[in-house]
């Protein structure tokens, strides 16, 4: 099997496996069409290597599409899990829509810009002039119920397997569970509830490389978003997310003969 990466640190170790620079790929064009899979592509490269090329790319498309904006990625949850996702309203900014989310959404709300990462870009509005600062950055206005937790779990999916869950808790300065934001790790088993709906949510939209951020509530999981370059802290050893990946590469790519027959569908968690 032999393999192209973008992208030298998340696939360092990986055997026959040839590195390039993603503003050089036009340049390696035979060498990207054999390729059995192209690994980690930039977002902007993916409708010529997909499209053009006709290559088999790591993470999924779904990976790339639905994990690169947080509007798209709460319709995607909403479609085949609206019980397990958090209310949310996402209208155009303006003053007739800024008003109607202000009077629907029950105080504190959490606001998100569609486009942030790494804890950035969430805001916890409880205050008009909170509303307002929000408004005024961004296009889009994405606004969520708060849910009282003072932790997430973080479940990394790799391929149709759950590789490794822990939890965040909430950072010194409160609201923000996110490590880079300065939330704590903490290594506690999370319930099977949890890893159970992430990876019904990954199986059902063809995501295969994500850490979801889940939430608890009374017993009841809570999907709030998924990154597809997830950070490291947290994680098993970096030979075993590398062993994970090779893995799940060398099945996807070994002909499927017929299958029993099952239900399409994934079970969806219930309360714990």
């Amino acid at each position: 099997m032999h393999l192209v990466s973008f992208n030298v640190f998340r696939t360092l170790g990986l055997p026959n496996t040839t590195v390039l620079k993603p503003d050089q790929f036009l340049q390696h064009r035979q060498l990207l069409q054999e390729a059995d899979w192209v690994l980690f592509p930039e977002y902007w490269q993916l409708n010529a290597l997909v499209h053009g090329l006709k290559c088999r790319v790591f993470p999924s498309v779904a990976s790339y599409r639905i994990g690169h904006d947080k509007v798209e990625m709460t319709r995607a949850f909403q479609t085949v899990a609206p019980a397990h996702t958090p209310w949310t309203l996402i209208e155009a900014n303006g003053p007739v829509e800024r008003e109607r989310i202000w009077q629907a959404m029950p105080h504190p709300f959490v606001a998100k810009l569609p486009k942030a990462s790494m804890g950035e870009g969430v805001w916890l509005i409880e205050s008009r002039a909170d509303w307002q600062r929000y408004c005024d950055v961004t296009d889009v206005l994405y606004a969520q119920e708060y849910l009282p937790i003072d932790r997430d779990a973080r479940v990394v999916v790799i391929g149709d397997r759950v590789l490794t869950a822990y939890w965040r808790t909430q950072a010194d300065q409160g609201f923000y569970n996110n490590v880079s934001r300065g939330g704590h790790i903490d290594t506690s088993p999370v319930p099977a509830v949890m890893t159970d709906l992430a990876l019904s949510l990954a199986k059902e939209l063809g995501v295969d490389h994500a850490g979801f951020d889940i939430a608890l509530v009374d017993g009841y999981p809570y999907v709030l978003e998924f990154n597809r370059l997830f950070g490291n802290k947290g994680l098993v050893a970096g030979r075993e997310l590398q062993d994970a990946i090779l893995g799940y590469l060398r099945r996807s790519s070994e002909p499927s003969g017929p299958r029993e027959p099952s239900d399409p569908r994934p079970a969806w968690p219930t309360a714990v």
